[in-house]
């Protein structure tokens, strides 16, 4: 291979994996993973709940749904200020 060609390849090479890291930040950040996190978070407390034998289950466990709901929609402003005030670089 010539060099142009491997400097071509490894240019290939380094979009692709900035695609990939594009990806998977926007999937961090995406409500589509909010929501199936709450979800999951919610059956997760209301099935221990139930097990622990705990009254209304499916009730109680919508508090620490909504907890963790309202932590992850806080977590962009608090990293904006973590950004500004604390990690300078």
């Amino acid at each position: 291979m010539t060099d142009i060609q491997e400097l071509q390849k490894e240019i290939e090479e380094i979009k692709e994996r900035n695609r990939a890291v594009e990806k998977n930040k926007a999937w961090e950040g995406s409500y589509t993973r909010r929501i199936l996190l709450i979800i999951f978070t919610y059956l997760a407390i209301a099935l221990y709940l139930n097990v622990i034998e705990v009254d209304r289950p499916w009730i109680n466990a919508i508090v620490p749904a909504v907890g963790f709901l309202l932590s992850t929609l806080s977590l962009s402003f608090f990293k904006g200020l973590w950004s500004r005030y604390i990690y300078k670089k």
